[in-house]
């Protein structure tokens, strides 16, 4: 018999902490929750101050039991769940199901699986934090006033399986109000010049700044002509020269955030995913004669804090394998943000000697791809900063400056280990410029005038949303993940590309809450309430009352929209056309990604069609038909001739309706990285998108 019982939520976990804390010990999991909210009802009693009405989760009785006779043979119970809100109530439903003493020292946290951390925090457990659980007990209640009761209205109102959420909902607001944008933006035209110059045979380019030292805008071709007829030969003056060095400094370690940004950015990985690997990497690899161990730092957080200890260690790293020249001398911890609870650390490796290239063969291919990641960003954010040569040149012809700027890079620093992605994927590279003083001239041998057009606001893909949501303040860590698979599972958005796109079944629900709970899609208030809560976990608000606050307001709208809300019924339109398969009328259906083509004699027949949208461009192929936009298999979004089979025109870029102004062909926009690009598709005509 054990003397100890130490009760965790996953059996990885549970095989990490065993391997440490030896015989004594018996290390159990209980697979997250046993206790909960039911599934069948609100579970929450408004008349007796919201008073949660827990069962145990069903499927979690056996558990619970094996638990329960555990604890009975222990002489001492540690309960030992995530250093989180969540965690917090783990422990507290256990121990109210174990019959331990709420008040007595049974709660062990650590931010890291390894053997020190583990044995270190066993030697301090100490009492549950009611603080901590009741915010996650708000939260709880929270949801479930909200979802519980808006949920079963939009079934009646509109159709069965529909949810509504505090979080979830403010997330489809954001893409369907980002789509409203982009569908009202108005393109303008500008323009702008490049000249290809040489200066002692050395060639660079320089671009248009101003005419007769003003600044001055390229709206239209007269505009570009009119700039170009001031010149005068080829031979431009070298005006002014500056020379500068410029510092760039490494970036802090990464929060729960900015992972889930860099992995999406750099791994091309959805924020799920990212969370689940996470976990994984956290939670313990075995590493062969190493045994195994933690990898990483507790992964929700929203901390940039390193501990002195992973400092130092960084410090010996970096001066051992790069030189004391970068090791940042003056790296500390950085400045959180207002709203940073720094409970725990950043996201980071558990020991920076453990070298990815070390343990590669212990990790499968997106694991070892993810703690490289996080070990590269921990290890730069401690080294110092990288050095640029800068050097900008104005040179001038009868009035009309053009600039040339270059840069080079004098020392790499932190650079030499890592650097940031970002979501246009331009990436920093040395811009080299002949030696050139004031008073000497350069040669121009061609000037380019461009031609471009504004492009409206992109959409949101999960890396973008999750920095908007938590720049706003909507939701913490542990929710952004999960709100983004929430809200595509019920279907009221829809990734295109891997970009968010509503559906009409999102617009119709929007449509309904915006009218009847406005504070629900409320940005303001939704922060508020975020930050209510993280006032209930210190202790300075009583989470009875918050919920209170908002329930009052609540529940005189809940009875407006019982009353008021008119019914949205959703029919089967018919499509104007025949099923091909039995010869019966097909239909127009709501489905989970938008309407769709249904033949009305199901379940007899199931054939299904996807609706063809005209994009307003004539096939050029076959000159008769004209281009519709549609989908593969795996939902990536293509263009073709809505003839098909009888005309076989495809692309996978979308055509635009403007011919191409050089030879008339057909134009199309080619997205990359840096934006979005109009290409002919027959000569060398290019618009760029900036």
């Amino acid at each position: 018999m054990s003397d100890y019982l130490v009760i965790v939520e996953s059996p990885a976990k549970a095989k990490t902490i065993g391997k440490y804390l030896g015989k004594k010990y018996s290390v159990k999991a209980s697979m997250g929750h046993v206790i909960d909210l039911p599934k069948s009802q609100m579970g929450v009693d408004v008349e007796e101050n919201y008073s949660p009405k827990y069962i145990t989760i069903r499927g979690k009785g056996p558990i619970l039991k094996e638990l329960k006779q555990a604890a009975k043979k222990a002489k001492r119970i540690y309960l030992a769940a995530d250093p989180d809100r969540e965690g917090e109530a783990i422990a507290w439903h256990l121990a109210d199901s174990l019959n331990i003493d709420k008040d007595s020292e049974c709660r062990v946290v650590f931010n890291e699986i390894t053997k020190q951390a583990i044995k270190d925090s066993f030697k301090h457990p100490r009492m549950i934090n009611a603080n901590l659980v009741n915010a996650q007990q708000a939260r709880r209640v929270l949801d479930r006033l909200v979802g519980y009761n808006i949920s079963p209205l939009l079934w009646k109102k509109v159709k069965k399986g529909l949810s509504a959420g505090r979080v979830q909902s403010v997330a489809v607001k954001m893409i369907i109000d980002r789509e409203n944008e982009i569908k009202a933006f108005k393109p303008e035209e500008y323009w702008s010049v490049t000249a290809k110059m040489t200066k002692d045979n050395h060639q660079f380019e320089a671009k248009f700044m101003s005419l007769d030292g003003k600044k001055k805008e390229l709206k239209t071709k007269s505009d570009v002509d009119n700039i170009l007829a001031k010149l005068t030969g080829d031979t431009f003056h070298i005006e002014k020269v500056k020379r500068k060095e410029r510092k760039r400094n490494p970036v802090v370690p990464f929060t729960t955030s900015s992972l889930q940004q860099e992995a999406a950015r750099k791994l091309n990985f959805r924020a799920k995913k990212t969370m689940m690997l996470a976990q994984q990497l956290y939670e313990g690899i075995d590493l062969g004669k190493g045994g195994t161990v933690g990898l990483i730092t507790y992964m929700r957080t929203d901390s940039t804090r390193l501990s002195e200890t992973a400092r130092q260690e960084a410090k010996d790293y970096i001066e051992t394998h790069y030189g004391k020249e970068y090791h940042n001398q003056s790296s500390g911890n950085s400045k959180q943000k207002a709203n940073s609870q720094d409970a725990h650390e950043a996201v980071r490796p558990t020991s920076v000697m453990k070298d990815p290239k070390t343990i590669k063969s212990y990790l499968s291919r997106d694991q070892y791809r993810l703690y490289k990641l996080i070990w590269e960003r921990m290890v730069a954010s401690q080294m110092a900063p990288a050095v640029m040569d800068t050097m900008s040149v104005d040179l001038t012809n009868n009035g009309v400056m053009f600039r040339a700027s270059g840069s080079k890079l004098k020392f790499p620093g932190f650079m030499k280990v890592y650097i940031e992605g970002n979501d246009e994927g331009k990436e920093e590279k040395d811009r080299l410029l002949p030696a050139m003083e004031e008073g000497e001239t350069a040669l121009s041998e061609k000037i380019d005038p461009n031609q471009h057009f504004t492009q409206p606001p992109p959409r949101y893909t999960e890396a973008r949303l999750v920095r908007t949501m938590e720049e706003l303040g909507i939701g913490r860590p542990s929710t952004y993940a999960p709100t983004l698979d929430t809200i595509q599972r019920r279907g009221y958005v829809a990734l295109e590309d891997k970009r968010f796109v509503p559906t009409e079944l999102g617009e119709i629900v929007l449509e309904l809450i915006e009218e009847f709970f406005p504070e629900i899609l409320n940005v303001e208030f939704t922060a508020e309430m975020e930050s209510n809560l993280d006032a209930i976990e210190e202790g300075d608000q009583n989470w009875v009352q918050i919920i209170d606050r908002f329930y009052t307001g609540f529940e005189k709208r809940l009875k407006t929209a019982e009353e008021e809300m008119k019914e949205v019924e959703i029919k089967d339109e018919p499509a104007g056309e025949e099923c091909e398969k039995c010869g019966h009328d097909m239909v127009f259906k709501m489905g989970r990604y938008g309407k769709f083509m249904a033949c009305s004699n199901f379940p007899n027949c199931r054939n299904t069609k996807a609706i063809m949208k005209e994009i307003g461009v004539k096939c050029p192929k076959c000159s008769e038909g004209n281009i519709v936009e549609r989908k593969s298999k795996k939902r990536r979004l293509f263009y073709g001739c809505d003839r098909y089979p009888e005309c076989d025109f495809i692309s996978w870029d979308k055509p635009i309706s403007r011919p191409c102004p050089k030879c008339e062909s057909l134009l199309i926009e080619k997205k990359s990285k840096k934006g979005v690009n109009v290409h002919c598709t027959e000569c060398d005509y290019k618009e760029d998108s900036n």
